[in-house]
């Protein structure tokens, strides 16, 4: 069965990532230029792969970071978004690891100092870190560049039975994505403070994670229809976890609209601000040791927050609701459904007493993020 370029593209991240989660290295390419990369996660590295790696690079492999997370380990960026750190004998898988990994900095912190290229990183490397990004591991690639066009490039991953993707792919991804969801199930499920409720599950054009919407009522869709968009937290919604909000802020969302009568809720595969549990984990371990939730994601070389709100627009546009009063004390939720097409009529507020744990959390959030708490 024939697909569309862009489907196929989809098609391509999509398994270029399963492959980096498997430790594997994957192919990328760029339209036009006369080069070509490899990349494997750093926070997979061994000696065993490196030495895989090195021979397939005539200028050897560099490890490439992030601005913010090389900023944290004293490296000069140089100016650059990304960082590329030439390989060689003194980094060793281990230290490639740590280098990724800051949830050790504190118990490491002579390390260095490590020489950085002047040369400025090209579209591929930017790709490279969005790809670990997008398969939810720690943005940081050992990389690795080869003469060659996209003919070239194709047949050498078909060579070495490695995925390829392309850079604009990559690039487009998660918009692609979030704007080709489809309603695949939908079905009554009594809650327990709302039990005129309903559950739509959306999924994306490349079989990824579904993002759903639970419908409470039979809102209007001639009117502003009241609303949260709440993005998963394994951790708070489902084990009640004292460090943040989110389990509160779920299970009243849900009490509130039932009280008005109708409304709804959009629940995003988006947990950890969008970089995923595993990293929300490693975020923790470092807000353990003193650092806030803001300065935790940078460490991890993330931005503060990686989330886009374009999946909840378009769930919105496809249940009928053009107009929402917004449950949030977010400022920045409110622009970035905005950003895309939503009209929010009235922000709601939805805020919840702080208790020991996550004091210190809310207080940041409402500090560095603008949060209204």
């Amino acid at each position: 069965m024939s697909a569309s370029p862009e489907r196929r593209g989809l098609v391509h991240v999509d398994r270029a990532i399963a492959e980096l989660r498997r430790g594997l290295p994957v192919v990328l390419t760029a339209p036009g230029a006369d080069t070509f990369l490899f990349i494997m996660a750093a926070e997979f590295a061994t000696e065993d792969r490196i030495a895989t790696l090195m021979p397939w690079s005539p200028a050897g492999p560099t490890l490439t970071l992030t601005a913010n997370r090389a900023q944290v380990l004293n490296i000069d960026t140089f100016g650059h978004e990304t960082v590329l750190i030439p390989l060689g004998p003194a980094l060793d898988a281990a230290i490639i690891q740590s280098l990724a990994d800051p949830t050790a900095d504190l118990a490491s912190p002579l390390r260095g100092p490590f020489r950085t290229l002047r040369t400025p990183p090209t579209n591929l490397h930017h790709a490279a870190i969005k790809l670990c990004k997008l398969a939810r591991l720690l943005p940081a690639a050992i990389v690795g560049t080869l003469e060659g066009g996209v003919k070239g490039a194709e047949a050498w991953a078909g060579a070495q039975n490695l995925l390829a993707a392309t850079v604009d792919d990559v690039a487009g991804y998660d918009i692609r994505t979030a704007q080709r969801l489809s309603q695949v199930a939908s079905s009554r499920v009594p809650l327990e403070y709302a039990e005129n409720a309903r559950i739509i599950a959306f999924r994306p054009e490349d079989g990824g994670t579904e993002h759903f919407a639970i419908l409470i009522g039979d809102p209007s869709r001639s009117e502003p229809v009241l609303t949260r968009v709440h993005s998963e937290c394994f951790t708070g919604d489902l084990l009640a976890s004292l460090k943040c909000d989110c389990g509160d802020q779920l299970r009243g969302a849900i009490q509130q609209i039932s009280a008005v009568g109708h409304g709804v809720l959009l629940y995003l595969a988006q947990e950890g601000r969008g970089i995923g549990l595993i990293n929300k984990l490693r975020a923790y371990q470092l807000q353990d040791q003193g650092f806030d939730t803001v300065e935790a994601n940078l460490r991890l070389g993330f931005a503060s927050d990686e989330r886009i709100f374009l999946p909840a627009a378009t769930m919105l546009r496809l249940l009928g609701f053009g107009t929402v009063r917004l449950m949030t004390n977010n400022p920045d939720k409110v622009a970035g459904l905005e950003r895309w097409g939503v009209t929010v009529h009235e922000r709601v507020a939805h805020a919840f007493p702080a208790n020991d744990h996550n004091a210190f959390y809310l207080s940041t959030k409402a500090k560095k993020s603008g949060h209204l708490l």
